[in-house]
């Protein structure tokens, strides 16, 4: 262990064993003769960049807890010490604003709304690889963002619905969603197309989808969205296992507003619907397999999106969690 850092064990952790044991997510805090500092936390994160890689492969996801990251400038100063490299927002769904530098919010939508279990990106061909979550304000109550390790659902799926898994790795997903013009705050996949393709202009934004190969069918007052197939099923190399790298619970039970019903919004590469009862266990599963860490006030949270879903639950104000997603 590194002498920056303190492994610490905390309440709602789960803790897997295989080869190796392991605490999920991993949780560091200062060790006990370190400071707090945020100058000491970024400089510790650049001395121990290898120690720290090499723990997000292992675990798929670290929680930083008790260091002084107060403001939106500060959780930008963390991300970059990382020295990951930026990945533009451009085909998320979510409403999000930019805050400073390379941080925006996280998801906007409504505080009673809850935000299915989903790999950030996944229904995109350009997703991130690593997410940072950071708490400036902490939840009223609820508001926790639950994470579920990939590979477990995959195993626990294709065990208990292999011919369904069978098909899903076959003929992968089709994506289908409708944007209006601009941001609907509203709704949690309320993005407009200016703001998702980052243009005014309709002819870049049929460029631009088209670079995701992403369809675009113009609508009176907005445009439907038409993705894929694109793989359901993804080979993590790093690691060596399958991942359930996909939208579709999500999809399914979450991509709903005055534009869109999700039923519709998800269907199998080759055009046949889902099954919603298989969909529906899907959902148990993630939610059985899941943990939920309520936030505190300076959390760091690091999520590797090739070994972990997320969600969010609904809350009561205030809370402010923000965001910053990585190539």
């Amino acid at each position: 262990m590194s002498s920056s850092f303190k492994e610490i064990q905390i309440q709602h952790q789960k803790h897997y064993s295989n080869s190796t044991s392991f605490p999920f997510p991993s949780v560091l805090s200062p060790s006990p003769f370190s400071s707090s500092t945020l100058s000491f936390f970024t400089d510790s994160i650049i001395a121990q960049k290898p120690f720290l890689d090499s723990l997000l492969l292992k675990t798929g996801a670290i929680l930083f807890r008790g260091f002084d990251v107060n403001t939106a400038k500060d959780f930008n100063d963390v991300v970059e010490a990382f020295g990951f490299e930026e990945l533009p927002y451009v085909g998320g769904a979510a409403p999000r604003t930019n805050v400073v530098g390379r941080v925006f919010t996280a998801n906007e939508s409504p505080p009673d709304q809850k935000i299915p279990f989903h790999h950030e990106m996944a229904q995109v061909p350009e997703f991130p690889s690593k997410l940072f979550f950071f708490c400036e304000v902490e939840p009223g109550s609820g508001g926790e963002t639950p994470i579920v390790l990939s590979h477990v659902v995959y195993e626990r799926m294709k065990e208990r619905h292999p011919d369904f898994v069978e098909k899903l790795e076959e003929h992968g997903l089709i994506y289908t969603r409708v944007l209006g013009e601009e941001d609907d705050p509203s709704s949690p996949i309320g993005r407009g197309w200016k703001s998702t393709f980052l243009t005014n202009d309709k002819s870049v934004a049929v460029q631009r989808a088209a670079k995701l190969g992403m369809m675009l069918e113009w609508l009176e007052d907005g445009v439907k969205t038409i993705m894929g197939p694109i793989p359901a099923i993804k080979y993590d190399k790093s690691r060596n296992r399958k991942i359930w790298f996909n939208s579709m619970v999500a999809a399914y039970t979450g991509w709903k507003d005055a534009r869109n019903d999700p039923i519709k919004a998800v269907k199998f590469g080759d055009g046949e619907p889902l099954p919603s009862d298989i969909i529906h266990d899907c959902l148990e599963i993630l939610e059985e397999e899941s943990l939920a860490i309520p936030w505190q006030k300076g959390d760091v949270l690091l999520i590797d999106n090739w070994a972990v879903l997320h969600a969010r639950r609904s809350f009561n104000p205030p809370r402010r969690i923000l965001a910053s997603l990585c190539k």
